[in-house]
């Protein structure tokens, strides 16, 4: 099978391997139809953040069962499905407290970071990882559950509640996700981008799917807002700036992967306005749920707007301003495996 693989040089190269086959009872391949290219993607190619060499990455994906081990139940071939990428035992404490994104066996089950991910057109899973597409549910939309998933959980550690005010530092994927997300649960929602594009990107699409509630701004923009009781970071070095954007016993969620960041922080700010600074991971087993049911009630797909196959990942990625000297051209990029329709 094709696959794009991740070489010393932290770039993608697309090569040839053997299909991988199913080795035990509870095991499914899967033909993967598309995935979609996640923040932490474009982080482990601009170095701000470690994956295997060797690896085949790629984790945001749907695909359609086409072999299932002999004690499968669940799942038939055929079935249209979402990938739930963040693999846990089910049996460690943390796993068995619904903490499973602190699962204490995680070394070589991170799908596409140290182990082979779906950017390639075969991927063999556990039932348990797999999940079927509602039914009239794009594959646009539902490549889209699983940063769904991360948000939900992000925005259950900042303990919102209906009518809370957020502020979105990052108007990527993620921080679209999060207004959305948050905006259907209820809360009025500020997203701040500093570009141009995404900026106007943002502002399009979330105001076409909900007509008030929504306000996107530049960062010289805040300087006129009032500070907020529930802040999130979704770009992951911007921790100072979401404790001065904080009000007075509000909440800063650390949302964002960046390895490199080193943020300087007066813990005196925390103090006195008794901040509450959250970091939530991914999402636990119970938010995939969530966000697989929530695929049949948000427009999910708004957020894609590039479709390349595997063979031109150069330029899915330089969309995203990845070995380009040019700035972002795209919101969510998603890379098919595959050209066929099988929606």
């Amino acid at each position: 099978m094709r696959a794009l693989v991740l070489n010393d040089s932290l770039k993608l190269e697309l090569v040839e391997r053997a299909r991988p086959a199913i080795a035990g009872s509870r095991d499914v391949l899967v033909r993967v139809y598309q995935t979609g290219v996640c923040g932490t993607d474009r982080s482990v190619l601009v170095g701000k953040f470690s994956a295997a060499h060797g690896v085949i990455m790629g984790h945001e994906s749907v695909g359609e069962v086409a072999e299932i081990g002999v004690d499968v139940t669940n799942l038939a071939v055929g079935d249209r499905v979402i990938v739930n990428p963040t693999l846990y035992c089910g049996r460690c404490g943390p796993c068995l407290d619904e903490r499973t994104n602190f699962c204490l066996n995680k070394v070589g089950t991170e799908v596409g970071i140290d182990r082979d991910g779906s950017y390639a057109d075969y991927l063999v899973l556990e039932d348990r990882f797999l999940h079927r597409i509602p039914d009239g549910v794009s594959y646009d939309r539902a490549v889209l559950a699983e940063p769904l998933a991360c948000v939900l959980n992000n925005l259950d550690a900042a303990h919102l509640t209906p009518g809370d005010w957020v502020i979105l530092i990052g108007g990527g994927p993620i921080g679209l996700l999060c207004a959305m997300a948050a905006r259907y649960l209820g809360s009025p929602v500020t997203v701040v981008e500093r570009d141009e594009y995404r900026r106007k990107q943002a502002l399009k699409l979330l105001t076409d799917i909900f007509p008030d509630g929504i306000t996107v701004v530049s960062a010289d923009g805040m300087t006129s807002l009032p500070p907020g009781p529930v802040v999130i970071d979704t770009v992951g070095n911007q921790l100072a700036f979401a404790v001065d954007l904080a009000a007075p016993a509000g909440t800063v969620v650390i949302m964002g992967y960046d390895s490199r960041a080193e943020i300087n922080v007066q813990p005196l700010k925390i103090l006195q306005r008794g901040l509450r600074i959250v970091g939530a991971g991914d999402f636990k087993g119970p938010h995939f749920l969530r966000a697989v049911a929530l695929t049949a009630r948000l427009p999910l797909e708004k957020l894609v707007t590039h479709h390349f196959p595997l063979e031109e990942h150069e330029a899915a990625f330089a969309a995203l301003a990845v070995g380009t000297n040019q700035s972002y051209r795209a919101l969510k990029v998603v890379i098919r495996s595959t050209t066929e329709d099988s929606e």
